[in-house]
């Protein structure tokens, strides 16, 4: 996809793309996935939203950043803790090349 597309759009283009991707691939995945957050046993008023869930447990985010910066790290750590989900991907599409990163979270 990103070979098509190339670098410059914004996040959304891609999302939109990634989601007739993943359709036309038959992956299981879900677009914009609230993520509640837990304190105490007691589910907090804000949340997350991750860009994909897909296979149900891994958390996929995107970006369209010229560089990715510990920030969009953290982020994507957050959402891990945030579910309890132990797999993430950091997909970036603002460079040159696709950027990843892939993230195990051990509880």
């Amino acid at each position: 996809m990103h070979r098509i597309l190339g670098c410059g759009f914004l996040e959304a283009v891609y999302q939109e793309a990634l989601s007739i991707k993943f359709a036309l691939q038959k992956m299981p995945f879900q677009k914009e996935v609230e993520l509640p957050v837990h304190y105490k046993d007691k589910v907090l008023q804000v949340s997350y939203r991750a860009d994909f869930v897909c296979f149900e447990e891994i958390i996929v985010e995107l970006k369209a950043l010229s560089q990715l910066s510990g920030q969009e790290e953290a982020q994507l750590i957050n959402y891990l803790k945030a579910t309890g989900q132990k797999r993430g991907l950091l997909l970036n599409f603002g460079e040159e090349s696709l950027k990843y990163k892939r993230f195990v979270f051990n509880l």
